[in-house]
């Protein structure tokens, strides 16, 4: 039995596919023949997003600088200080306690003023400590010019130390190796 003609090619044999020369394939693939690509983000399913004006690129600007950063962590620190410091008061047995009277019960308004005073003194102290990590840490990232957990270390060692130095140069050491290592610690689990 013949095999009936297919009608693209009517009355003869149909013609032989080109030979693939995987030279030349590989040459538009991978080599000098290949040309590069304009990827579209919504060719992809991604949303395009428009281009930012100048309002947006300056307070970016603002927003990424050490000033900025530092008196963003000094303001948190304020707040978390205050927060732990009245927490701290609140589960104290010694709040209100006058030692010349020991059997004296406080009253409420002797205990909310430790609890303030305490609150007050925190928020100071995590509000110093705050910007001084936060800022050491943009200098050291600015100076480096990388973002990696290096940078936290070394600002951690330079506020541990500078703070443990009023103490002296043993304790300024140990609080260099103490901030390095929780800073170090701190930046492993979040990243």
């Amino acid at each position: 039995m013949a095999a009936a003609p297919s009608p693209s090619s009517p009355g003869g044999p149909e013609p032989e596919p080109p030979a693939v020369r995987y030279s030349e394939l590989l040459q538009h693939l991978v080599g000098e023949r290949r040309r590069p690509r304009n990827w579209d983000p919504t060719a992809l399913g991604g949303i395009p997003s428009p281009a930012k004006s100048e309002e947006q690129k300056m307070v970016e600007r603002a927003m990424e600088s050490c000033a900025f950063k530092a008196a963003l962590a000094c303001v948190g620190g304020f707040v978390l200080g205050g927060a732990f410091g009245v927490f701290t008061a609140g589960i104290d047995t010694n709040v209100g306690f006058d030692p010349k009277d020991p059997y004296r019960t406080p009253t409420a308004k002797e205990v909310l003023k430790d609890m303030g005073q305490r609150g007050i003194s925190y928020a100071k102290n995590f509000a110093i400590v705050g910007a001084m990590f936060s800022c050491t840490e943009c200098v050291v990232e600015s100076y480096r010019g990388k973002s990696d957990w290096k940078n936290s270390v070394i600002s951690g060692c330079i506020t541990g130390g500078a703070i443990g130095f009023r103490a002296g140069l043993k304790a300024g050491v140990i609080g260099c190796g103490g901030f390095a290592a929780f800073s170090a610690a701190i930046d492993y689990y979040l990243r």
